[in-house]
């Protein structure tokens, strides 16, 4: 009896039948992957791949290189250059003495081409360098004043020159490159889907240029443009013409069963983009990756068993001898398959998905990926274009800045499968630690005294514990001329948030501004209501309170204080950029409001690098103290940091400060990935 194990990602087959109580002959199991992907790059989950080549400028390219030799046998027919035959050498050896007349602007004599040049002359006729000598010297025997062969003399000279004999063979290089045809290529498919990206960065554009781009790209004349493009440009993308020589599909009947031969044509740095899995002594492909070219060419589906391919019989391997025996293999292979049972609806063309990653993946580390070779390995915060969710368990996506580069899209962990199995590991922790929260509530009952409250704990005490955090559907949005983000500055104390924010706001005060704070003591005489602060009684402040209004509030010395979303949206209103010192729990309440902050936390150096920046602002902090700060950070980045738009280590306060106006700087000339809530 044989058992099946799907352990660590391979299949484990081992032999079921022992003796009773008699010596066992136990062997190392022999793995294999349970899901293989066959002629797949090695490196796919890597953060750097390797640049890849598309097949289409390759054809391009042979092209090129059949019109250059066609070139060139119709030059050897052609008669050799004569330079005798040349008009202007005519003209100079009839008239010797006529030197100062330029023969070039006479009319041309013989039959004329197209736009009035003579036949082959629409390409620049390029000359060897011997034959330049020889027409240089042709040139100075026909010359009669002295003034003229010494010019030539000086001419010959140069020409004899080592350097200028390169940069000659340089320009005979380039020219015949530039020379040859080139077919229109399309960049992209999806004309339409770009303009719509920029419709939506110009939508609430002040500028008069904003405006007319994009009453243009609304027009149906050029909407339809962009359409026509686009299906061009999809039929000119493919991977080859679906011809019956390249890719076909033929029902037949084979050793008593009705199979079906498929042919694709693969080009060499093209992978084949399927999977396969045994299920018994059967190869069955599992499944289909985007941009493959089984995916492009459509022939293949999940659920067909593999009999044979180019020949070589496939029942009865193991799904790494499959590996191998299509590793090389290119050009045109043909497939005998037994058809899946199960019939799929023709595939639509699916919505790409946009998604900010809130967790670190690794699928060398992951025991569940179908197909390790195919795992995409990301970062908290990258951003991840989902392509296909068919399998709801395991997406299919690219990482943001590698689609070039990624020639098959990889494996990521589907939304609900990442929760189901976390919500299972935190079940599993909490079983071996049952005290666990009973210290965390101890150690909140014993918290330092602090001049100031800055947030509600309240409400926000134990902010997301609950949640478990896997992908955020993002979108582009560009922030208005006059509509601007605020900042919001995040960092333990004593890391610089507060000197970065107080020296912005010296610096360009018409820029940058603080929101007025709400509070409930009374007034002093040099105070301004509205301009110091927004003085209000405690019942009018609790009823805000309890309505959500504040973005951070707390108590000092009997009186409340807090800063209103109304407030920062006030100073927004003004044309200027709000500056926000926060902590951690007030961002639920400010991503939450309409504001669409940009987050940027503010991260300590090293410890003795920490030491030495508060020893500038005469500060002396024990080593535990130190410690204690890099702690807090790390557990500030660990719960909110797939809130953090940004980052910046406070390693020195101008570099940090120059970083930061960078930041800032940015959000006015690129768009920004921000949660796609925000923009509904």
């Amino acid at each position: 009896m044989m058992t099946t194990s799907h352990m660590n990602g391979h299949v484990t087959e081992s032999d079921g039948g022992g003796s009773g109580g008699g010596e066992s002959n136990q062997e190392e199991p022999q793995q294999w992957h349970r899901e293989m992907a066959v002629d797949c790059p090695g490196d796919l989950g890597a953060r750097t791949l390797p640049v890849r080549r598309s097949a289409q400028l390759e054809r391009i390219r042979q092209h090129q290189e059949d019109l250059r030799r066609r070139r060139e046998e119709d030059g050897r027919n052609r008669q050799e250059l004569d330079l005798n035959a040349s008009i202007r050498l005519k003209k100079l050896s009839q008239n010797p003495k006529v030197g100062i007349d330029n023969p070039t602007f006479d009319p041309i004599e013989g039959p004329v081409g197209p736009m009035g040049l003579p036949p082959n002359l629409g390409a620049p006729t390029l000359l060897e360098l011997e034959e330049l000598l020889m027409s240089l010297k042709q040139v100075q025997h026909c010359l009669s004043d002295a003034q003229s062969q010494e010019d030539v003399e000086l001419v010959l000279q140069l020409v004899q020159k080592t350097d200028f004999q390169k940069a000659f063979n340089i320009h005979n290089a380039v020219a015949q490159h530039m020379n040859r045809p080139s077919p229109p290529f399309p960049h992209t498919d999806r004309a339409q889907g770009l303009a719509q990206e920029v419709q939506s960065m110009v939508y609430n554009s002040q500028h008069k240029e904003g405006l007319e781009l994009n009453t243009l790209l609304s027009s149906p004349h050029v909407q339809a443009v962009l359409l026509a493009h686009d299906c061009v440009a999809e039929q000119e993308m493919q991977l080859e013409p679906l011809t019956p020589d390249d890719h076909c599909e033929t029902l037949t009947q084979w050793g008593g069963e009705t199979v079906k031969i498929v042919c694709i044509e693969k080009a060499r740095d093209i992978p084949l983009g399927a999977t396969v899995r045994n299920d018994m002594d059967s190869v069955i492909i599992s499944r289909i990756v985007k941009g493959g070219a089984a995916e492009r060419s459509g022939l293949l589906h999940e659920g067909d068993e593999v009999l044979e391919i180019n020949g070589v019989e496939i029942r009865g391997k193991d799904v790494n001898e499959v590996f191998d025996i299509l590793a090389d293999m290119h050009g045109n292979l043909t497939f005998i398959l037994i058809p899946s049972p199960q019939t799929k609806p023709p595939p639509i063309k699916e919505t790409v998905v946009h998604v900010k990653a809130h967790f670190d993946y690794d699928p060398s580390d992951d025991p569940y990926v179908p197909c390790r070779e195919l795992g995409l390995c990301f970062q908290k915060g990258d951003i991840l274009h989902i392509i296909s969710q068919d399998d709801p368990n395991w997406w299919q996506a690219y990482r943001d800045g590698d689609e070039d580069n990624q020639p098959l899209a990889g494996l990521v962990p589907g939304k609900s499968f990442q929760q189901q199995r976390e919500a299972m590991k935190q079940t599993i922790e909490e079983d071996k630690e049952p005290e666990k929260s009973g210290k965390l509530w101890c150690a909140k009952k014993n918290k330092k005294k602090r001049k100031k409250l800055l947030y509600n704990s309240k409400q926000n005490d134990d902010y997301d514990n609950e949640e478990i955090l896997t992908y955020e559907e993002m979108a582009l949005y560009h922030q208005p001329a006059n509509r601007k983000r605020p900042i919001a500055l995040i960092g333990p104390p004593n890391c610089g948030q507060n000197e970065l924010r107080q020296r912005l706001l010296s610096s360009e005060p018409d820029r940058f501004g603080g929101a007025v704070p709400h509070t409930t003591r009374n007034r002093r005489d040099v105070e301004v209501s509205g301009r110091d602060y927004h003085f209000v009684s405690r019942q009018a402040f609790d009823m805000d309170a309890t309505a959500g209004k504040f973005i951070e509030s707390g108590d000092f010395e009997k009186n409340l204080y807090g800063t209103s979303t109304d407030s920062v949206r006030q100073l927004i209103n003004t044309g200027k950029i709000c500056l926000l010192c926060l902590h951690t729990q007030s961002l639920k309440i400010l991503r939450n409001s309409d504001l669409k902050p940009y987050i940027i936390f503010i991260a300590p150096p090293s410890q003795e690098r920490l030491r030495a920046l508060l020893a500038k602002e005469s500060k002396n902090p024990k080593p535990e103290e130190l410690r204690d700060i890099i702690e807090k950070a790390r557990e500030m980045e660990q719960n909110f940091g797939h809130l953090f738009d940004a980052a910046i280590v406070n390693t020195d306060q101008d570099k940090a400060y120059q970083e930061l106006l960078r930041l800032i700087n940015k959000l006015d000339t690129e768009p920004q990935w921000v949660p796609s809530s925000w923009l509904r």
